[in-house]
């Protein structure tokens, strides 16, 4: 198998045979075997029926795994990978925005250029409100500083590579995975292209302001220990700034006969360090609970059906 094209589906029934029928285009005449691993992650509509209608027509090679609830498009990922049997996977979306002639011409880049081990793509243009680019440059700019690995903005988990490149990324066996962080903690040789994302066949996209906000959070708490240290930081400063105003309010006292402020500064004083603490400690919180859930061991996903081609 040359080529394995893992595409996680969450609510995609209106578009999954396009997909399919796309794939079969792009592909006619490439002149080597490939295969589509569906992954079913949890839906609530018509997708896995409409997969089994694919897998069951085989008009090529197709896997279908299928969730037995919706655990995230990362363990999609990670299943995907699992299953994929190609010397060359790639992962691309079922809605069609990422059209499958790019993931042809990233496999052929790979042949052609053995120095690289990745073939990303990078959107040259985007569709997306003015207030989200500016939260999602903010974020790399954040993460960026935050993390000893380097993100590049612009890159989407769109993007073809190796075995060897999978074999690495399915090492990793954390519960909470941010693809992103993961595909630049692994390294490898990346050749960046780019592609213009055409509109969603059918369907609206599942990723919400709020879930990207979690997605970033995610990947800050998975891929740095800094913010632990910016709350300690944080401390020291508090404790010097009381230790600072302690010895202010003792010299007035005792030098100037000035009255200890009352009520109302002690009140402010509480809150104010009240609130810090509360900050610290959800930082701190955030990693004892993602430690928590880790050492659980739980399974990242639970497949309640696999269909292969073999």
């Amino acid at each position: 198998m040359k080529l394995s094209l893992v595409v996680p589906c969450y609510n995609e029934a209106e578009n999954v045979a396009a997909f399919h029928d796309a794939v079969l285009e792009a592909f006619q005449g490439c002149g080597y075997s490939y295969e589509i691993v569906f992954v079913d992650d949890g839906s609530k509509d018509a997708t896995l029926h409409n997969l089994k209608k694919l897998h069951k027509a085989q008009k090529c090679f197709v896997k279908v795994i299928s969730f037995s609830r919706n655990f995230g498009k990362e363990a999609a990922i990670y299943a995907g990978l699992k299953h994929a049997t190609g010397d060359y996977i790639c992962l691309i979306d079922a809605d069609l925005q990422q059209h499958p002639g790019i993931a042809r011409e990233m496999a052929s880049l790979l042949d052609e250029k053995p120095e690289y081990d990745v073939v990303a793509a990078y959107q040259d243009r985007r569709g997306e409100s003015k207030v989200l680019s500016f939260f999602k440059r903010r974020f790399y700019s954040v993460i960026n500083q935050l993390s000893d690995v380097k993100f590049r903005p612009d890159a989407s988990d769109f993007r073809c590579f190796r075995k060897s490149v999978a074999k690495s990324i399915l090492s990793l066996a954390e519960c909470h995975r941010f693809s992103k962080g993961i595909f630049s903690w692994v390294g490898y040789d990346t050749l960046y292209i780019p592609y213009t994302a055409a509109p969603r066949a059918a369907g609206s996209t599942k990723w919400s302001f709020r879930k990207l906000m979690n997605y970033a959070l995610e990947g800050i708490i998975g891929f740095s220990t800094k913010p632990l240290r910016i709350a300690a930081y944080i401390g020291m400063l508090t404790a010097a700034a009381a230790i600072i105003y302690l010895i202010a309010v003792v010299c007035e006292k005792l030098f100037w006969g000035i009255a200890i402020p009352g009520y109302a500064t002690a009140i402010v004083l509480i809150l104010l360090l009240g609130g810090i603490q509360l900050f610290c400690i959800g930082i701190i919180g955030e990693y004892v609970g993602k430690t928590f859930e880790q050492v659980k061991d739980r399974p990242i996903y639970i497949a309640k059906e696999t269909l292969t081609w073999e």
